[in-house]
C-alpha cells in the first residue's frame, strides 16, 4: 500500500513537472517564440538602462546620454560625450543587462578642443553660479547637461520651472566666444500640470 501511494506521488510529481514546462504561466515576462519583450519586460529594461547610464564614473554634466529600447530586446544608445571611453562604457554595461538582445550605440563622441573646454566651464559657473539655479548643482549628476560642439552650445536635461529654463538660456548666451545656444531643457511642471 505505501508502495503504491508512493508510486502515485511520484508520478503525479513527474507530471506536474512537465506540463508546467510545456505550459509557462504568466511569470515569463517576454514571448521567446516570437523574440518579442512584454511591456512588462521593456519597462524593466529600460529602468535598468537608465541606472546603468547615471551610475557610470565619468558621466557628468558635460555629457548626453538617452536611449530607446524595441519591444525586440534591441538598446539603441543616443546622445552626446566629451570622453570616448564613456561610449564604449556604455555600451559595456548595457549589453550585460538581461533581456537586451543587441545594442546599437549611436552616442556621438565631441570634437576635442580647447576652445569648447574653455566653454564647457563658463557655461557650467554661468550657470551653476546663479543664484536661481544653483540649487541644480548639489546632485549627484547635475540635471542641467552643458553639450559643447565647435563653439555651440546644447542644453539637455529637466529643470523644475520655466523660469530656471529661461534663465539656464540667458546664462548661457552671456558666455564670451559661444556662436549659438539651443535649449532643449524640459520643465517639470508642465508635466505636473498634464497629470
Amino acid at each position: 500500500m505505501k508502495k503504491a501511494l508512493l508510486f502515485s506521488v511520484l508520478a503525479f510529481t513527474i507530471v506536474s513537472s512537465v506540463a508546467a514546462l510545456a505550459c509557462p504561466g504568466p511569470q515569463n515576462q517576454d514571448n521567446r517564440q516570437t523574440g518579442v519583450l512584454s511591456q512588462k519586460g521593456i519597462d524593466r529594461i529600460v529602468k535598468e538602462v537608465h541606472h546603468e547610464l547615471v551610475m557610470l564614473p565619468f558621466y557628468g554634466v558635460f555629457d548626453n546620454l538617452a536611449y530607446k529600447v524595441d519591444p525586440n530586446g534591441t538598446v539603441t544608445l543616443l546622445g552626446q560625450v566629451s570622453r570616448p571611453t564613456l561610449k564604449s562604457d556604455a555600451e559595456n554595461v548595457v549589453k550585460r543587462i538581461e533581456g537586451v538582445e543587441k545594442v546599437v550605440n549611436n552616442i556621438e563622441v565631441l570634437p576635442t578642443s580647447p576652445n569648447d573646454d574653455r566653454i564647457r566651464r563658463a557655461t557650467y559657473r554661468a550657470i551653476y553660479g546663479n543664484d536661481v539655479l544653483s540649487q541644480y548643482q548639489v546632485r549627484a549628476v547635475p540635471p542641467i547637461h552643458i553639450i559643447v560642439k565647435n563653439g555651440h552650445v546644447t542644453l539637455e536635461g529637466t529643470v523644475a520651472r520655466q523660469m530656471d529654463k529661461q534663465i539656464a538660456g540667458t546664462q548661457a548666451n552671456q558666455v564670451q566666444g559661444v556662436f549659438s545656444v539651443t535649449n532643449n531643457l524640459q520643465v517639470e511642471e508642465q508635466e505636473d500640470k498634464k497629470k
